[in-house]
């Protein structure tokens, strides 16, 4: 499950700080910060609690978009010790979509596991490639034609979005995992205005924007149900006002509580 929070969570800040070039007049680097929650529970889930914070800072530079994404959660269990995690992944994504480099390090009960580290590249737009991981161990995947790094797939998600489309259906890689691409389908869902109470927050909020849903699918594509989903209210300027991550039987819900703007690189 926790490798699931930190890809869903790695997703949710390529959504939130990675759209960059889809709207350049309307999007700003931003360094934001979210307190996590236990959401819904249903059936027997075993899960009675969950609690911690959340950071996303998107940088750019003049080559390419940079993430980091730090979160701490505590989960308590009905039958079971309590669980702490603390995680960092950070990326870099060329701005032509075709080079990406991920590094993500989690501790969990304050005892380290295994690092993923590596890097990966496209032979065109389109087209396949591979990725290199150095760590936990040296292994090489060949990645399917039509695979997308996060920064290119909200990309496409921005756009969609603003030309009054609705469903997205692509293979992405991100490296929060050691598996090959995933298959992530997005719904979009009709405009929302902005909003009062948010936008008196800062004035990143003060924009519309839609709400969307992504699922996960595992990387076996033959599943026909997701491995978990994703749902937010994204905003034009790349903004997400809040999160919830649905795993069936339990959610985690992200809510903003901060968010200040960074500078533009002069090139």
């Amino acid at each position: 499950m926790m490798q699931g929070l930190a890809r869903a969570f790695g997703a949710a800040a390529a959504a939130i700080l990675t759209a960059g070039s889809a709207a350049a007049a309307d999007i700003v680097p931003h360094h934001a910060v979210y307190s996590m929650s236990l959401g819904a529970t249903h059936g027997d889930a075993g899960v009675t609690g969950a609690g911690g914070t959340m950071a996303y800072q998107w940088g750019e530079a003049c080559d390419g978009w940079t993430v980091e994404q730090r979160y701490r959660l505590k989960m308590a269990y009905a039958e079971s010790s309590d669980v702490s995690i603390s995680s960092n992944f950070v990326t870099w994504e060329a701005k032509d979509g075709l080079k990406y480099r991920f590094n993500q390090k989690e501790t969990r009960n304050g005892t380290d596991n295994d690092e993923i580290r590596g890097e990966a590249k496209l032979d065109g737009p389109d087209k396949g490639g591979t990725v290199s991981f150095e760590k936990p161990e040296a292994k090489t995947l060949k990645l399917p034609a039509g695979t997308l790094f996060p920064s290119a797939h909200t990309i496409s998600l921005i756009d969609k979005a603003k030309a009054g489309e609705n469903f997205i259906s692509k293979l992405i890689f991100d490296g929060a995992t050691m598996e090959n691409s995933v298959l992530v389908t997005a719904v979009i869902g009709a405009k929302v205005e902005p909003d009062e109470e948010s936008a008196k927050k800062s004035p990143l909020l003060n924009r519309p924007g839609w709400r969307v849903q992504l699922a996960f699918f595992p990387a076996d594509q033959k599943a026909e149900k997701p491995d978990y989903q994703l749902g937010m209210v994204l905003l034009d300027n790349g903004v997400s006002r809040d999160m919830v991550i649905d795993y069936g039987e339990y959610s985690i819900r992200a809510k903003l509580d901060d968010i200040e703007a960074l500078p533009k690189p002069k090139c």
